[in-house]
Formats: structure tokens, C-alpha cells, sequence
């Protein structure tokens, strides 16, 4: 018989929707068997088949889901503080790109890597997540642009996932820039993507979805059509980076195959909002390269609540434009710059994230639902949106069972 465990003396946040704010439980307790939780409720209320079962007080803290970081570009090799420093004398993002800097500085570095390199620095930026609540992160690749360096980027990502402590969910983002050995021929790299590529990526079952960069600096809404209709046959889910840096059609096209998730937006429109709330297309926002390249056109956010679209919040952890490894402060940021409220910004790291990610197993402390949570010390909910640096988190729980962190 499996063993239970309760856990008790919690505020629990159970970020069901439509539940009371922030589907609060005051002096609450949850109950986990084989890695699901079989109860959660008011701790008065407790059935008494649980009597027997092993108890463990969370001393009054505050219980959320297990926080969902659902974009992030974690594995790659060197980094940009150089230009960092560019942007800080007034460079822009697009002209150090045109410049053969931006991703493609990256794209030299992570070549130059080897996967073992690239897993360690890699294990590092994910430990620092996982400290502050997070139990499953999403990593892209992107920074190969060729055959060989996105396997190895994507093997990278599905050895993190090896660990007991997190989830990783992986994607294919190959179609991210123009490699130099392409340069001039996005058609023909496009093919390149579409066909040797994602063939190389689904036989190795690397990648569980595929994504693309929609973008001026990137590739045109045509581009990438003809990359979704190929992950299409292949049975893979699809996400889009879209509407970042200028209006480019992307919100739309995602929407137009379903795709998990639509993401950065601050440029997305009218019609691609009600695109992605008939698709069920999750808005993922990205504060942290909002504030990294300082932007000032906010994504519209009264059109997605008025519509309906689920708002997801990440990291989009990259050494270009978002150097973030903390999702709590994505928290604060979508607060204080997106304007969301906090429920808003904790939904949006949980069962939202979870929504962008096509994982309905977890988001949510609800019965049958995996036992990932984290303890926080707090004394009220949007104290989580509120506090600005320094980590609040004093407890990860992954499938039941805590971490412990080295």
C-alpha cells in the first residue's frame, strides 16, 4: 500500500479557478498519496481515514501550486554583458542584432560548447530557479542553428529533466535566427528547419513542442507557416514568439493552429486577441525582457482580460534580453509594470503557465493533480507580487517528496 503523507498548518492558495481570491483556504491541510494530492480542504474538515497517515505541519506558512516557469532559454553558451554595456551607451536590441551580435553571439558560443559545459552552467541558472518555488520549467533551444548544436542543446534540456527535483519540458526553436552559413536565404534555411532538423529532433524524441521567432529580426508569418504545418504532421504542439518588437501577423497565426501559447505580445492587436481566445491560445507575458530592453508599449491587457485569454507569466530567462532567474520577481514585474493584480500575476505562474505548457496535471493544488508545491513565508497572498528581490521561499515539494537544496 502506497504511504500518505499530510501536510498541515497552511494557508493554501489553490489557484482554482473561479474559487474564491486565490482559492484561499486559511488553517488548511492536503493530503498526497503516490505523488497526487487525494485531499485538500480546511484542516477542521479532514476526513478520518487520514488519522493513521504520516503528518507534517508547514508551521502557519502560505502554500501555492509549484510555480511554472513556461519560457525560458536556459541552456546556452557564454553570455552579453558586452552588450549590455552597448544598450546602456543607447544601442538598440535590433542594431546590435544587425550587427552580427544578439542571438547569433550566442549561436557562436553555444557551438563553441560542449554538451557537458553546456549542462553545468545550464544546472546552475535551473537551481536558482528551483530556490524560488519553481518545479517546472519549460527550455528552449535556438542557439545551435544547425543539426548537430540544436540536438545537443535539446539533450542538454532533457538531462536537467532527469532530475527528480523539476520538470523540464522541451522546444524545438530552430527557426529562432538566420545562421551565417544561411545568410541571405531565410527560404532555404526555413527548409532546412522544416526538414532535416525537426526530422533529426522527433527521432530522438527531443523536443515536446515546437516554437519560432515571428519577428522583423527573425522570420515572417509566411516563414513560419510552413514549419507549423510540418510539426503539425509530426504530431507536435506549437508556440510562437510574436508581436515583440512590431506587428508582424504572428498572434494570428499561432492562433490558426491552435498553438499552446502566443508569447511577448506587446504589439498584438484586436483581431489577434480574439484569434487567440477562440483558439485557446495562452497570452505568455514576459516582463523581464519588457524591462531588460526597456520597452515602453505595453501588451493589452484590458483586451485579454476582456476576451478571455489566459496570462501566463515567465522568465524567458536569455543572456540577451531577459538575464533573469527569479520568476518571483516576474511576479512583482506583471504586477507593477503589465498592471495585473497580484491573483492576476500568481495564476499566471501556476495554472495558467500550466495552460501554456498543455500540462493539466499541475498548475493547481486540487485532487488527482501532481504534489508540486512550495512554502512561502508570508502574511498575505499578494504579498508574492509585492515584495521586490530577496526569495520568500522556504519549501519545494516535487511529486510529494521535498527537495533539499545543496
Amino acid at each position: 500500500m502506497e504511504k500518505t503523507t499530510v501536510w498541515t498548518d497552511a494557508n493554501i492558495l489553490t489557484m482554482r479557478e473561479n474559487d474564491a481570491p486565490y482559492g484561499l483556504i486559511m488553517d488548511g491541510a492536503l493530503a498526497v498519496t503516490a505523488g497526487r494530492i487525494d485531499w485538500v480542504g480546511a484542516r477542521s474538515d479532514l476526513p478520518e481515514s487520514y488519522a493513521a497517515a504520516e503528518g507534517i505541519s508547514c508551521g502557519g506558512r502560505y502554500m501555492t501550486p509549484g510555480l511554472i516557469d513556461c519560457h525560458t532559454h536556459l541552456v546556452y553558451g557564454g553570455n552579453r554583458v558586452a552588450e549590455f554595456e552597448q544598450r546602456m551607451r543607447g544601442a538598440t536590441y535590433k542594431k546590435i542584432a544587425e550587427s552580427g551580435g544578439g542571438i547569433l553571439s550566442t549561436v557562436r558560443a553555444t557551438r563553441e560548447a560542449s554538451e557537458d559545459q553546456l549542462y553545468v552552467a545550464a544546472e546552475k541558472r535551473l537551481r536558482q530557479l528551483q530556490r524560488g518555488g519553481v518545479t517546472t520549467v519549460e527550455i528552449k533551444s535556438g542557439y545551435g542553428l544547425d543539426p548537430e548544436n540544436e540536438l545537443k542543446m535539446l539533450r542538454v534540456a532533457r538531462r536537467l529533466g532527469q532530475s527528480p527535483a523539476v520538470d523540464v519540458m522541451t522546444s524545438f526553436l530552430g527557426a529562432h535566427a538566420l545562421p551565417p552559413e544561411f545568410d541571405g536565404d531565410p527560404e532555404g534555411y526555413m527548409d532546412h528547419v522544416s526538414g532535416i532538423m525537426l526530422d533529426a529532433v522527433v527521432a530522438e524524441n527531443l523536443a515536446d513542442a515546437v516554437d519560432g521567432f515571428c519577428e522583423t529580426i527573425g522570420f515572417s508569418a509566411d516563414q513560419i507557416e510552413r514549419l507549423f504545418v510540418r510539426a503539425n504532421e509530426l504530431g507536435l504542439p506549437v508556440k510562437l514568439h510574436a508581436e515583440q518588437l512590431g506587428y508582424s501577423g504572428g498572434a494570428q497565426l499561432a492562433a490558426k493552429y491552435r498553438a499552446l501559447s502566443a508569447d511577448h505580445l506587446e504589439w498584438l492587436d484586436l483581431g489577434g486577441v480574439r484569434a487567440m481566445a477562440a483558439a485557446g491560445t495562452v497570452a505568455v507575458l514576459l516582463p523581464g525582457a519588457f524591462y531588460t530592453l526597456r520597452d515602453v508599449r505595453l501588451p493589452p491587457i484590458d483586451l485579454l482580460r476582456k476576451y478571455n485569454v489566459p496570462m501566463a507569466v515567465a522568465t524567458d530567462s536569455n543572456p540577451g534580453s531577459s538575464p533573469v532567474l527569479s520568476l518571483a520577481l516576474m511576479i512583482n514585474m506583471a504586477a507593477t509594470l503589465f498592471r495585473l493584480t497580484p491573483e492576476e500575476a500568481l495564476a499566471g505562474v501556476t495554472r495558467n503557465a500550466a495552460r501554456a505548457l498543455g500540462r493539466g496535471d499541475r498548475g493547481v493544488l486540487d485532487r488527482g493533480m501532481k504534489a508540486d508545491f512550495a512554502l512561502w513565508d508570508i502574511s498575505h497572498p499578494a504579498e508574492l507580487a509585492y515584495q521586490v528581490g530577496g526569495n520568500l521561499c522556504v519549501g519545494v515539494v516535487k511529486d510529494g517528496v521535498r527537495v533539499e537544496f545543496i
